[in-house]
């Protein structure tokens, strides 16, 4: 019998419900100059991993069995009034740029992505509230507005911090401070998220770096991402941020399951990247456990490959980790997200669409892009797939769901 740890232990039973410095355009590890990044399609040939056995999707997923209350009636309804090709939208965020849509953007956020995420410097608070308002004018459909997240863990990785944003200590100095001091200051910086218009924080960090690789780990321990060097320091800082931002009405996303902290290099830059350490029962999930119980609204998955776990999938792919680990092992029934697979090196080789696909089939939900132009195609590969694929064609609906309940608990959805 597999022996779980036990906060894994404890949390099964609960049914509740990534990134760089300011110049960074992704959601991930660390920073990609635009530059850096091809603006080729990557080639259509199928990538070389292979999908592992499913794991058993629990019998008793929220998504699945929808209950007769007033808000799953509002979101039946707004699901089954939205095409196939809106609901396949539902499941993109999109990067923008955090002073205000280009007009490129806009054309994708209006009519192609549920879901926005914030880049490159932004301005103000004022003046970052004015562009969010715009961001909802064009990305509302059906009295479904987009998620409008950020990167503000703190320290490297404050994408806010015009006039009118509160500068964010590193989580290294977050974490020796006491948990009601970090849950005070969280709710204030959440607050300040909440005034600019910003729904979502896609933090915190849940990673655990061993303090003998801080200097080794590119992806976290050499930006100091981290909350504490074992897992129960990390779970503690974890927690605290966490209810701070719940406080303040913001979202707040765990990542980036199973862990970066024992891997050396950054997928942001490298491909290939493997965590050969980690395991499913590894204690070092502990924060994460700890962040969903604390009331995260998403878990983030990482796009490494783990090879004691899957060692034929990257994480983000893998039915093992999302359905047999998040949703069983963790019982997590809220949204999935991935770390940035727009702009990511590591995934570069596999085609923009299939990232899209793979991940939804996986059992995951929310894709993040940081390339705005391939949000179309993913957007199609998700649609011609659910048309060619009635299975797919379910997972991607309970996927839609689960979107659209975290949107209604952010007061997103309007069944007026």
């Amino acid at each position: 019998m597999r022996r779980r740890p036990v906060a894994l232990i404890a949390l099964t039973a609960l049914v509740v419900a990534g990134c760089g410095d300011s110049n960074s355009p992704t959601a991930g590890p660390s920073t990609v100059p635009s530059s850096s990044v091809p603006t080729t399609e990557e080639p259509t040939s199928e990538p070389s991993e292979q999908p592992s056995s499913p794991e058993p999707t629990p019998t008793h997923t929220l998504t699945e069995t929808p209950s007769e209350t007033p808000t799953e009636g509002c979101i039946d309804q707004k699901l089954q009034s939205l095409t196939l090709r809106e609901q396949a939208a539902q499941l993109i965020m999109t990067g923008i740029d955090a002073s205000g849509m280009t007009s490129a953007q806009k054309a994708v956020v209006q009519q192609k992505s549920g879901s926005v995420f914030l880049m490159g410097s932004s301005g103000s608070l004022a003046h970052t509230r004015s562009a969010m308002s715009a961001v909802n004018t064009a990305g509302t459909v059906k009295g479904i507005k987009p998620l409008i997240a950020a990167d503000q863990e703190g320290g490297q990785i404050q994408r806010l911090k015009g006039p009118g944003f509160d500068r964010i200590p590193a989580a290294t100095v977050q974490g020796t401070w006491s948990s009601s001091k970090l849950t005070a200051q969280a709710q204030l910086w959440g607050g300040q998220l909440k005034q600019a218009g910003v729904t979502v924080d896609l933090a915190p960090v849940a990673d655990v770096v061993p303090n003998s690789l801080k200097s080794q780990n590119a992806p976290i321990g050499q930006l100091n991402r981290e909350y504490g060097d074992t897992p129960a320091d990390a779970a503690r800082g974890v927690q605290a941020f966490v209810q701070g931002m719940r406080k303040a009405g913001i979202a707040t996303s765990v990542k980036h399951f199973p862990g970066l902290g024992r891997v050396r290099g950054n997928t942001d830059f490298s491909s290939g990247v493997v965590d050969n350490v980690t395991v499913r029962d590894d204690s070092y999930l502990q924060p994460f456990a700890d962040g969903i119980k604390a009331g995260a609204s998403m878990v983030m998955i990482s796009t490494v490959t783990y090879t004691k776990i899957d060692p034929n999938n990257r994480a983000i792919f893998s039915p093992t980790v999302i359905q047999g680990m998040v949703r069983g092992d963790l019982g997590w029934h809220g949204v999935v997200i991935t770390d940035d697979v727009g702009a990511a090196a590591e995934v570069a080789s596999v085609p923009a669409g299939a990232r899209a696909t793979r991940f939804v089939a996986a059992g995951g939900d929310i894709v993040i892009n940081a390339k705005a132009g391939l949000t179309a195609t993913m957007v199609d590969a998700l649609v011609g797939k659910a048309r060619q694929d009635q299975s797919f064609a379910a997972k991607l609906a309970s996927s839609v769901r689960r979107v659209l309940t975290l949107k209604q608990d952010q007061g997103l959805v309007n069944c007026g």
